[in-house]
């Protein structure tokens, strides 16, 4: 597995957050089967959202024993009854000596029937460096944040309302947070940064799988994953690292997907991102209205269009490099120009290469304006145009809501008590280790030879069409070129939202998403019946 830093960490990986933050200045380093468990401190009723008897933990980071509670929901007109249980279990080396303990959240349904076991999917987010805050109170749990249906910040107060497209109504569900994120934490300060590697992360997240199938019995089911951004990443190095353990998964879900760095990093000589920005900074020029009539009419058809420039004569053109001709650097500026909603001459001046950053900063300059990268849809004023760094508008809509609603949700609500700060996104992760030599980092291999090794996978990728962190057609180029078999290649799915790097905070996009992993799901079991 993978490789090096990349000296320019722009979008080289906001898998999730946390490299935006860095290109931003915000930050000053480098985004599930519940247990059917009866232990706990305590149990309690939940009736849409109002916690009676809360379950109570101590607040050592050290302690293993569980808050268990009992909940209900309403979805969809009908009543949704569940067990939470939030805790943590130690990663173990093989020697036996614990080093670092691992936080989750739980839930479980209780099962129908007896003979046939629910689906049980492991869920995280990304950075590295992000909590599993956003898929949980965002998308995927029964409780999430409620935010206005774009996806953008209401007023504080902020508050939790039932997810009536929750993905428990037809699977389990563990959230964790890797060593550094959340309550998640190393025994030893020496000891953390074994974690804060590529190969050190997948073997805790591994370990830490093998071990919640043992202690809550649920060996046997069906399993999936479901990461987004480099928890794609993760998922990509997953998958090999279980097989090899002996544990085969169902699937696995990728949303807003980085498996290779390569196409988000924009060094000198590597002109790979900038075609593969391309697309997205359309979508994001059209969202604004900052394109010519005849490519704001149809986005679908102005994306095939720029999709099919950007492979060729786009492309063509970066090969070149200076041996260019004048007339032709001319052309390619003007394309630019129409699909970017950009000056040429400012295109012209970049060497026909436009980066994200300055992207963000350049499409709404005449309206004092900045977009963001996770969500290029939102905006925020440029008070600072002049300097390279500025804060991602996105990332100031999301936080403050998540961070808050968390902190009261883990304790009112699930009775799991800490005195330790949750880290939400960052703050618990020092300098990254990329273990890459030479070379960028990637997953994408252990991804193949998964495939190669369990033809039973399958694998399902959702992105965002205003995604300037992951963007769709980087994605696309990742899955086109893991050198799969035609048998194989049919495993793979996909599909487009309108929506940004956190697919879900539009309301929309968040349904249409979970009908289609449930669907997924559902395909990759009834394919291959037990």
């Amino acid at each position: 597995m993978p490789e090096r830093q990349p000296p320019e960490v722009s979008p080289l990986f906001i898998p999730l957050f946390l490299t935006v933050l860095l290109l931003a200045g915000e930050l000053h380093h480098p985004c599930l089967s519940a247990a059917e468990t009866t232990t706990g401190i305590a149990q309690s009723a939940h009736d849409d959202g109002k916690g009676a008897e809360k379950g109570k933990k101590e607040s050592s980071p050290a302690a293993e024993t569980p808050a268990v509670t009992r909940h209900t929901i309403t979805m969809k007109g009908k009543t949704l009854t569940y067990t939470a249980t939030a805790g943590e279990l130690p990663v173990q080396n093989d020697a036996g000596e614990t080093e670092a303990q691992i936080f989750f959240v739980a839930y479980s349904v209780p099962n129908p029937s007896p003979t046939a076991k629910r689906p049980l999917l492991f869920i995280f987010n990304g950075g590295p460096g992000a909590s599993s805050v956003w898929l949980h109170l965002g998308a995927v749990g029964p409780r999430i944040v409620r935010m206005l249906p774009d996806g953008r910040m209401p007023a504080p107060p902020f508050h939790l309302e039932d997810n009536d497209t929750t993905w428990l109504e037809w699977a389990d569900l563990v959230f964790i947070d890797p060593v550094g994120t959340g309550y998640s934490r190393a025994a030893k300060a020496d000891l953390a940064k074994k974690f804060a590697t590529v190969q050190g992360d997948v073997d805790s997240l591994g370990r830490f799988i093998r071990l919640y199938l043992g202690r809550y019995e649920r060996w046997g089911g069906p399993l999936f994953l479901a990461g987004e951004s480099y928890g794609a990443f993760r998922s990509a190095g997953l998958s090999e690292y279980l097989l090899e353990h002996g544990i085969a998964l169902n699937g696995i879900v990728l949303i807003s997907s980085v498996m290779n760095m390569q196409p988000l990093s924009f060094d000198q000589g590597n002109d790979l991102p900038y075609p593969l920005f391309l697309p997205s900074y359309t979508a994001t020029a059209w969202y604004h209205h900052k394109l010519a009539p005849q490519f704001q009419a149809d986005l679908d058809k102005t994306l095939a269009q720029v999709e099919s420039w950007a492979a060729t004569e786009y492309t063509a053109a970066l090969v070149q490099g200076d041996s260019l001709p004048a007339e032709k650097r001319r052309e390619v500026a003007d394309k630019l120009a129409e699909f970017t909603g950009l000056d040429a001459a400012f295109i012209a001046n970049r060497n026909l290469r436009i980066d994200n950053r300055s992207f963000v900063r350049e499409l709404l300059r005449d309206r004092q304006q900045m977009v963001g990268y996770l969500d290029s849809r939102f905006t925020a004023p440029d008070l600072e145009p002049s300097n390279p760094r500025g804060f991602d508008p996105a990332v100031a809509i999301i936080k403050p809501p998540y961070t808050d609603a968390f902190n009261r949700y883990i304790r009112t609500e699930l009775g799991y008590k800490s005195d330790l700060e949750y880290f939400v996104l960052g703050g618990g992760i020092g300098h990254w280790d990329w273990e890459a030599k030479n070379s960028y980092a990637d997953t994408s291999d252990n991804l193949r030879n998964s495939f190669a090794k369990n033809p039973y996978m399958k694998l399902f990728v959702a992105m965002g069409l205003f995604d300037l962190a992951t963007p769709h057609f980087s994605s696309m180029y990742t899955l086109n070129h893991l050198g799969l078999t035609p048998a194989l290649q049919k495993s793979i799915s996909t599909h487009r939202y309108r929506a940004g790097h956190m697919i879900y905070l539009d309301s929309t996009s968040r349904g249409q998403l979970n009908r289609d992993v449930r669907e997924f799901a559902h395909k990759a079991l009834a394919e291959n019946p037990r």
